[in-house]
């Protein structure tokens, strides 16, 4: 058991981006948005997912994985879009005008970078925190960071938790289908499960406070780690790609006359 337990361990930490510190992770992530928060041209963003893309080898995560854990972001991302297009300053050749809605060039080259940028914004998300250990990101919150302990602590309850709504969620579903309820109405079926899931997160966090509390976790006594959490040059090399990610993403907007501020 403990050498099979010794070579999941190895495996999970064989991936190049496990080596990061988890707060220089959260430091990449602010890099990899703020400048796609600046700019609405698809240029920037579509070579920002192009290199993400590239980067997934080095975080352990199979393709795969990714498409799933992008599939809400994919599915909503038309949504954001659409009242880009239908709502956006027309400009250029004008195809359609009903009420308020105008569809033009601008409006369509605005829907398309909205759409793109979406999925730029939420690809670096699930790369850099899809196998962060939640003990190892509340150590960095506190030394490196220096956050209060309550407030990391806090954090790490709540991470720790992420996991359970999905056992939750599958032990409910696997319930109802085995005792045949629900079967037919598939909106119904997941309101319904998610109201059930929001009792029990609700139900699950008061009992978790409850017990942090009996515990002495809300003191304000100074308190020590297990984990020491340190920075390495890892961590530096990650910066270091995360701005180069970013300034080719900006460079190449740039370069083919593309890049427009959002307030322009």
């Amino acid at each position: 058991m403990t050498l099979a337990r010794s070579g999941i361990e190895t495996a999970r930490r064989d991936a190049w981006l496990d080596g990061v510190n988890p707060a220089v992770r959260i430091l990449i992530a602010f890099v990899l948005s703020i400048p796609l928060l600046t700019t609405i041209d698809a240029v920037s963003a579509a070579v920002a997912v192009v290199l993400l893309t590239l980067c997934i080898p080095l975080t352990g995560i199979g393709i795969g994985t990714v498409l799933r854990r992008m599939a809400p972001i994919l599915v909503l991302m038309p949504v954001a879009g659409l009242s880009m297009l239908l709502y956006a300053e027309p400009g250029g050749r004008v195809y359609a005008s009903f009420w308020y809605a105008t569809i033009s060039d601008d409006s369509i080259a605005f829907a398309v970078a909205v759409g793109i940028r979406v999925i730029a914004l939420a690809l670096p998300t699930i790369l850099l925190f899809s196998r962060v250990d939640p003990i190892e990101l509340a150590a960095a919150l506190a030394q490196i960071v220096r956050l209060p302990a309550r407030l990391v602590l806090g954090v790490l309850a709540g991470t720790r938790t992420l996991g359970l709504f999905v056992d939750d969620w599958r032990a409910m579903r696997l319930a109802r289908r085995a005792r045949g309820v629900g079967d037919r109405n598939a909106v119904r079926r997941f309101f319904s499960m998610a109201f059930v899931l929001l009792v029990f997160a609700v139900r699950r966090g008061t009992r978790l406070a409850t017990a942090m509390e009996a515990r002495g976790f809300g003191s304000a006594i100074q308190r020590t780690w297990a984990r020491t959490s340190r920075l390495s040059r890892r961590d530096a090399i990650a910066v270091v790609g995360a701005l180069a990610i970013m300034a080719a993403a900006i460079g190449v907007a740039l370069a083919v006359g593309s890049f427009r501020f959002v307030w322009m």
